[in-house]
């Protein structure tokens, strides 16, 4: 088995190089056409770690990537984000790799003491557990495209005391697309996100089903967001689209959902149910309970006779 070609690139400058580039006009912000690049992919399969943060603009990629642990959903006319030091995996013959479209290339050190810095670490895409990329239709590549190019013509045309500032609202303002397309794509692309919602089903169904409910508890909202490989803000998003519900809220209707079965088809006392269903002190599981159903666990039982 041939082992992955890995490239460790350090600074912007040794990008250029890398991919047969001329020097960067800036040090720190690069905007690059993939179409630019002359530099041939020799290797079926490479890994690729960059100290810097890039955001994708690709069109007509025909090969394989991972982020992390996770293949890309990917295809024409995407966007995909890399933070510092994330491990992007390529996969694919050097007629596969010759693609188009644009590329951000922006390092932390352009962005320190200013609050975009820290910003920049809330946005979602950012992180491995957004496998997903983001799809764009013609008019947002454009709006993408544009703006990329706004970037590249303020540092050509010379670096002055606004230079930064500059740059700095037009990166925000892809940032900002950014966060507008994937609310988008959370309502759009409604079979993906309806299938990550059967298989949250499935979770819980399986997690409620086994010893593990009385043994460790109710599942974490951190628990359940590794074992669906997305971030909790990323499901809590996607859940709060689908079913105007968070996390927590439909973790406990579901549950709810298992205490009713057990209240109304088995003899167990209220206290043994809580303490099946995983809560420490029986309170906690009659008072939420009663603030799903209006009605204590035992008048629900009750309810029944």
């Amino acid at each position: 088995m041939t082992h992955p070609t890995t490239y460790q690139i350090k600074t912007i400058a040794e990008y250029h190089r890398l991919m047969e580039l001329p020097a960067p006009a800036h040090p720190l912000v690069s905007v690059i056409r993939f179409e630019d690049t002359r530099r041939q992919l020799k290797h079926c399969s490479v890994r690729i770690i960059h100290n810097f943060y890039t955001i994708a603009l690709k069109k007509n990629f025909n090969g394989k990537l991972k982020y992390g642990q996770q293949e890309f959903d990917f295809d024409a006319g995407v966007m995909h984000f890399m933070a510092p030091r994330q491990v992007l995996a390529i996969d694919a013959s050097p007629a596969e790799f010759i693609h188009s479209g644009w590329l951000l290339l922006i390092h932390p050190d352009f962005l320190w003491n200013t609050p975009l810095a820290q910003k920049i670490k809330k946005y979602e895409y950012f992180g491995y557990q957004v496998n997903e990329a983001l799809h764009l239709s013609d008019r947002e590549e454009g709006m993408i495209s544009d703006t990329m190019q706004h970037i590249a013509h303020e540092y050509q045309s010379g670096i002055d005391a606004y230079t930064q500032d500059v740059l700095l609202a037009h990166i925000e303002l892809v940032l900002t697309y950014c966060e507008r397309f994937y609310q988008r794509q959370f309502i759009t692309r409604k079979l993906a996100n309806h299938q990550l919602l059967n298989r949250l089903e499935e979770l819980l169904t399986a997690y409620f089903k086994s010893d593990d409910l009385a043994n460790k508890g109710m599942p974490s909202i951190q628990y359940i967001s590794e074992q669906l490989h997305i971030s909790p803000n990323y499901l809590s998003r996607l859940l709060k689209t689908l079913t105007g519900q968070s996390t927590k809220q439909f973790v406990h209707d579901k549950l709810m959902d298992l205490a009713k079965e057990k209240l109304s088809t088995t003899d167990q006392t209220v206290n043994e149910i809580a303490y099946a269903l995983g809560f420490e002190h029986p309170q906690s599981f009659s008072k939420l309970f009663k603030s799903k159903t209006k009605l204590s666990p035992l008048e629900f039982r009750h309810s029944f006779h």
